[in-house]
C-alpha cells in the first residue's frame, strides 16, 4: 500500500520481468488485473516498454474489442496477460481457458476493484489458478472488503505500508475556496481561463456525467479547447479526448471519477475539484494525480456549505487542524487555509456565465 503516484507499477512490472527472464510457449505465466480499460492500457504500454529486450510476449483483454481477436490472441499462449475482471472472466469462461501454469498475479489499485464490485470476478478467477502462485495487490488505501478478501483468498499474506504518514504528497499545494454554490462555475470558469492561458496541464472533477456535459458547454461558449471523459462515453472517442489532452492539444480535461479512474498523465499540474468529494479516500486519489514523481503540483477545491462536514472529514483523515484566512493572513505553503473566494472573481465571470444563458436556450 501507498499514495497515488508513488511508483507502485513499476514495482510490481520490474520484479515480474525478472522472474519469467524469457519467452515460454506453454501458457500465460503473469496475469495483470486492472480495474479500467484505460488503467490496463497504460500498464500494457510499461509492460512492452520494460520489457522490450526480454523476448516476452505481451497480451490485453479489455472491454471495447472484439472478442474474436481476443480469442486468437489468447492461443498464441503469451507470457503475460493484462486484463479487466469482467473481460478476463468472459474469455476465461466462453474458452474454458486453464491458468494452470501462471506463477504471479496482480491486482492493480486494488481498493478500486473492490468499490466497482469485482469481488466475485476475482474470486472466480483465482480458483482457476494454483495456489502455488505469488498474489499480490497494490492498492492507495486499504478498504476493509480488500482486507476480508486478502484474508480469505490468500495464504499468510504480508502488508507492506509506504509513506503512511503522509497521505499527500509534501509537494502538493492545497487550495480550499468557500463559495456559494451557484458561484461555482463562474469561479471554475476564471480558474480555466488562468491555466489555459499559463498552459498549466488541468483536470476538472465533476460529481457526475451531467455535470461534465454541462461544464464542457460552458468552456466551449468561453472558447477554451478542452477535452472531457465519462464512464458512458464509448471508448473510440475517451481515447481520443484523452489524447488530445496527453499530447497537449489542450490543457483543460473535465472527468468524472468513475472515468478518470487509471488515466495516467505524468506531466499534470493542476486538480481542481469542482464537486468536493464525499469521501477523504477519494480526495486523495484525485490530488495525488498531481506532485508525482518529484514533481510539484496543485489542488484547488471549490467548497459550497453543504459541503463543509465532507471537507471536515478530510482534514480529520489528515491529521491538520482546519483555520479559515483572515484578511490579514500572510500566505504561508507551510499552513493549509481555508479561504473565500475574492468577489471581483465571482461578479466578472458572473456578468459573462449569465450573457451565455440568456443568449443560448438549450443552457
Amino acid at each position: 500500500m501507498s499514495r497515488t503516484g508513488s511508483g507502485k507499477t513499476a514495482a510490481f512490472i520490474i520484479p515480474m520481468l525478472q522472474r519469467l527472464k524469457r519467452r515460454d510457449t506453454k501458457g500465460i505465466r503473469a496475469l495483470l488485473v486492472s480495474p479500467t480499460r484505460e488503467l490496463a492500457l497504460q500498464t500494457f504500454k510499461v509492460v512492452k516498454e520494460l520489457g522490450r529486450f526480454t523476448g516476452l510476449r505481451c497480451a490485453i483483454l479489455v472491454g471495447g474489442d472484439a472478442i474474436e481477436d481476443q480469442f486468437s490472441t489468447i492461443h498464441e499462449n503469451p507470457d503475460i496477460l493484462i486484463a479487466t475482471p469482467g473481460r478476463l472472466l468472459h474469455v476465461v469462461v466462453e474458452m474454458d481457458l486453464r491458468l494452470s501454469f501462471v506463477q504471479y498475479v496482480v491486482f492493480d489499485e486494488a481498493d478500486r476493484l473492490f468499490e466497482m464490485g469485482f469481488q466475485d470476478q476475482l474470486t472466480e478467477t483465482l480458483k482457476r489458478i494454483p495456489e502455488s502462485r505469488q498474489t499480490l495487490l497494490f492498492s492507495a488505501t486499504l478498504p476493509k472488503m480488500l482486507v476480508d478478501f486478502a484474508k480469505a483468498g490468500l495464504s499468510d499474506p504480508m502488508l507492506i505500508r509506504l509513506d503512511v504518514d503522509e497521505k499527500i504528497s509534501d509537494r502538493l499545494s492545497m487550495v480550499f475556496a468557500t463559495c456559494r454554490a451557484d458561484e461555482k462555475l463562474a469561479v471554475l470558469l476564471h480558474l480555466c481561463r488562468q491555466m489555459n492561458s499559463e498552459g498549466k496541464q488541468t483536470v476538472v472533477f465533476c460529481a457526475t456525467m451531467k455535470h461534465v456535459e454541462y461544464v464542457v458547454g460552458i468552456i466551449n461558449r468561453a472558447g477554451i479547447d478542452n477535452s472531457f471523459i465519462y464512464s458512458q462515453l464509448d471508448a473510440t472517442a475517451r481515447k481520443l479526448n484523452i489524447q488530445r489532452f496527453t499530447e497537449r492539444k489542450n490543457n483543460i480535461l473535465i472527468v468524472t471519477d468513475v472515468a478518470a479512474r487509471g488515466v495516467d498523465i505524468p506531466l499534470l499540474d493542476t486538480v481542481i475539484n469542482l464537486h468536493f468529494p464525499p469521501k477523504a479516500k477519494l480526495f486523495v486519489h484525485r490530488v495525488g494525480r498531481v506532485a508525482r514523481a518529484g514533481r510539484s503540483g496543485t489542488a484547488i477545491s471549490l467548497i459550497a456549505p453543504d459541503e463543509m462536514p465532507y471537507l471536515a472529514d478530510l482534514f480529520l483523515f489528515l491529521g491538520k487542524p482546519m483555520r479559515f484566512a483572515h484578511d490579514d493572513d500572510k500566505y504561508d505553503e507551510e499552513t493549509t487555509l481555508i479561504g473565500r473566494v475574492p468577489e471581483d472573481v465571482v461578479s466578472l465571470e458572473s456578468e459573462f456565465f449569465n450573457a451565455i444563458h440568456d443568449n443560448n436556450e438549450e443552457m
